[in-house]
């Protein structure tokens, strides 16, 4: 399985960015992709997933501004980030899970002015 994420980059307070990942390679179903996160000096952390049958899981700081989608036909799941703030800046990784774990490359998010 490879997953192949995009869309981080440098966004003020306030903005949004949208993140993709495309899984590729055998995936089964049922499974659970989406998105996790690590910035500098701490541990990666759950940001949101979504399972194949659209079961939503959010942490606590992205509910309300976060939402997590995916697109089964494409195998490809979405984060949509708005109101970001700076302590959302991180490295967000894409995570697929199907019978074992599967990590993305990581895009790196930078929320400042």
């Amino acid at each position: 399985v490879q997953l192949q994420a995009s869309g981080g980059g440098l966004v003020q307070p306030g903005g949004s960015l949208r993140l993709s990942c495309a899984a590729s390679g055998s995936i089964f179903s049922p499974n659970l992709m989406g998105w996790y996160r690590q910035a500098p000096g701490k541990s990666r952390e759950l940001v949101a997933v979504i399972s194949s049958s659209g079961v939503l899981n959010y942490a606590e700081f992205a509910k309300g501004r976060f939402t997590v989608s995916r697109d089964n036909a494409k195998n490809t799941v979405y984060l949509q980030m708005n109101s970001l703030k700076p302590e959302d800046t991180a490295v967000y990784y894409c995570y697929l899970r199907t019978g074992q774990p599967n990590w993305g490359q990581g895009t790196q998010v930078t929320v400042s002015s």
